[in-house]
């Protein structure tokens, strides 16, 4: 959850729409890794060098961070780590609301007790249709206030971990980029 949060936060967003290659006759944006993502500069102690071990701790609220953290960048870790797990369920709750959906269980392989797929989430007889319109992209298209509030939460607890006690919703991409720009220019040096 605590990378998910870092790489879904306006930090990431402005970075990537700055470093992204454009494509197609709209001159749409494309994610390149080499571009947006390699170049990225996290926040300390939370790169992917340092969080590539894949050992996670679940925390009792049900986020998720790297596990055996330093105590200073888990704190910093854990606030971005449960900003991102509340995120990710308002939107599957707007995705897929329960009153609407079932979940069918996936197939068990051969020589396996539990199945290790999520899931599947299929319409309930009738809402077939309104499913259909709840994408993502809708939703974004959308933007309502109970989105915009968790990016805004999560948008903080990605700052507090860079330690731009300053920063806020007001704060200007070019400010942002400058200081993105600034730290990468920082550890390229070194």
């Amino acid at each position: 959850d605590t990378t998910f949060g870092i790489l879904h936060s306006r930090f990431h967003e402005l970075w990537s729409l700055r470093m992204c290659t454009w494509m197609g006759q709209g001159n749409d944006p494309r994610y390149t890794p080499t571009t947006c993502f390699e170049t990225f500069p996290f926040p300390a102690g939370l790169t992917p060098a340092h969080t590539a071990h894949q050992r996670t701790e679940t925390l009792p609220d049900g986020a998720v961070l790297p596990a055996d953290l330093p105590a200073e960048v888990r704190a910093s870790a854990t606030p971005i780590a449960r900003a991102a797990a509340r995120l990710v369920a308002l939107r599957e709750t707007w995705l897929n609301p329960p009153e609407w959906t079932e979940r069918v269980p996936e197939v068990v392989p051969l020589g396996m007790t539990t199945s290790p797929y999520p899931d599947r989430i299929v319409a309930k007889p009738g809402h077939e249709k309104d499913l259909a319109k709840r994408t993502l992209t809708n939703l974004y298209n959308q933007r309502p206030a109970w989105l915009a509030h968790a990016h805004e939460t999560l948008d903080a607890a990605v700052a507090a971990a860079y330690g731009w006690a300053d920063c806020s919703p007001a704060m200007p991409d070019e400010e942002i980029l400058r200081r993105l720009l600034a730290l990468n220019l920082v550890r390229a040096g070194a």
